[in-house]
C-alpha cells in the first residue's frame, strides 16, 4: 500500500469525462487517473480551493456529522480496481472503535479533501493502472495543459449560488 497525494481533477478531452489524478508519493511517482462524475469533482475542486458554499455541500455536511460524532477519519483507502470500477474504503475511529466503510473513491477522496486525511491505495491497483507522469510525448504534454486550463476556466464559472437550493 502507497500513500497518494491528490493532485486534483481535470476534463478528459475529447470525451469531456472528470478525472481524479492520484500522485504516488514514494520515489516512482506514478500517476493514476479515476474517471468520476461531474458533482464529485465539483466538490473535490471546491475543497481543494477552499470555496465556501452558502449551504453545507454533501461532503461538507459528513464532515460535520463525523465531527459531531467525534468520528476521525483515519486513511482512505483504494483498495481494489474491478471491470474498470476502484473501490475504496474509510478507515475510521471513534474512541478505541476502528472501523472501515466501503466508499466510492470520489466520494471518500472528497472527504479526506475536507478533512485532511491521508490517502492510500493499493500496490496492485497503482500497478494495474499507474504510469509515470511525463513518459509519454511532448504533444500530450500540451494537451493536458490545456484540458487543466479548461477545467480551471470551468471552476471559475462556478459561484456558491450555483449550490443553493
Amino acid at each position: 500500500m502507497q500513500e497518494m497525494e491528490l493532485v486534483g481533477v481535470r476534463v478528459e478531452m475529447p470525451s469531456n469525462v472528470p478525472v481524479l489524478l492520484l500522485r504516488e508519493r514514494s520515489d516512482n511517482g506514478r500517476m493514476v487517473p479515476i474517471f468520476i462524475g461531474a458533482p464529485e469533482a465539483t466538490a473535490i475542486a471546491l475543497a481543494l480551493d477552499e470555496v465556501e458554499t452558502p449551504r453545507p455541500m454533501t461532503h461538507d455536511l459528513i464532515r460535520e456529522i463525523f465531527d459531531e460524532l467525534q468520528v476521525d477519519v483515519e486513511k482512505v483507502v483504494v483498495t481494489d480496481l474491478n471491470e474498470k470500477t476502484f473501490f475504496a474504503e474509510l478507515h475510521m475511529v471513534r474512541g478505541e472503535q476502528h472501523f472501515a466503510v466501503s466508499s466510492r473513491p470520489s466520494d471518500a477522496i472528497a472527504i479526506a479533501a475536507r478533512t485532511g486525511t491521508p490517502i492510500f491505495m493499493d500496490d496492485v491497483v497503482i500497478d494495474e493502472v499507474g504510469y509515470v507522469e511525463g513518459a509519454d510525448d511532448d504533444a500530450e504534454e500540451g494537451e493536458s495543459e490545456e484540458v487543466v486550463e479548461q477545467f480551471k476556466e470551468f471552476i471559475e464559472s462556478i459561484s456558491p449560488e450555483d449550490f443553493e437550493e
